[in-house]
């Protein structure tokens, strides 16, 4: 899976989630600032993508304020070669 797939599946996540527009959820977008997510909300979003995604998020959300702080984690679990390959861009 590449960043760009990876993105498309955290995005429907986080729309049927946080009940968002689509437009909204952006790799710059702040759970809570700008897609109105509260605690029990993003706890239940992270859930949802370690289910999508087989694999084990660290229980570290303060870490996770944008959607790309959680792409970036999906990815480096994902394949660690995807992770060093967008960092190059």
């Amino acid at each position: 899976m590449d960043r760009a797939e990876a993105f498309a599946m955290l995005k429907e996540a986080a729309v049927e989630v946080l009940a968002v527009d689509p437009s909204a959820v952006t790799e710059e977008a702040r759970f809570k600032e700008d897609l109105d997510a509260d605690s029990l909300q993003a706890a239940v979003a992270l859930m949802d993508i370690e289910v999508e995604f087989n694999i084990t998020v660290p229980d570290d959300r303060h870490e996770y304020k944008t959607v790309q702080d959680i792409l970036n984690r999906i990815v480096a679990l994902q394949a660690p070669s995807l992770s060093a390959t967008a960092s190059e861009s």
